[in-house]
């Protein structure tokens, strides 16, 4: 005969809580209270830090992308260890950008995902608008 399996105990209103008394939330919400990164910032009910915040999340997210294309090293000069240093370089920044934004968006705040995604985006037509004008000046340059 088999024993049933116990019961998970009654959700509990302070599982929720951090130290700081205000909640961390499990799924997205709307509002400026919120903790995006580091314990206090953007802080409680100030909407200035918080577009600050929404701000600061954006432009990261414009840098992710437009660092996602490789640099391009002209190879009289530069020795491959040189070119190998700076490729992981700017590989390690835009990780750790990435990881960053990653950690914001895991603060569930729609404004902050918000923010994200439109920052992705205006930072891949950015990347393509210059690829993109680079191939038709090649053109234009041959024709």
């Amino acid at each position: 005969m088999s024993m049933p399996m116990p019961m998970s105990p009654p959700y509990n209103n302070q599982s929720t809580m951090n130290t700081d008394g205000m909640g961390m939330h499990m799924s997205f919400f709307w509002g400026k209270d919120v903790v995006v990164l580091f314990a206090g910032w953007p802080g409680s009910g100030r909407l200035g830090m918080y577009i600050l915040a929404l701000a600061t999340v954006f432009v990261v997210a414009v840098g992710v992308e437009i660092l996602s294309v490789t640099p391009r090293l002209k190879p009289r000069g530069i020795s491959p260890v040189v070119g190998a240093v700076i490729h992981a370089a700017v590989y390690a920044v835009r990780m750790a950008l990435a990881y960053l934004i990653m950690l914001s968006v895991m603060s569930f705040n729609i404004g902050i995902f918000v923010a994200v995604v439109a920052g992705h985006a205006v930072g891949s037509f950015v990347v393509k608008y210059r690829a993109l004008t680079a191939v038709a000046r090649a053109i234009d340059f041959q024709s």
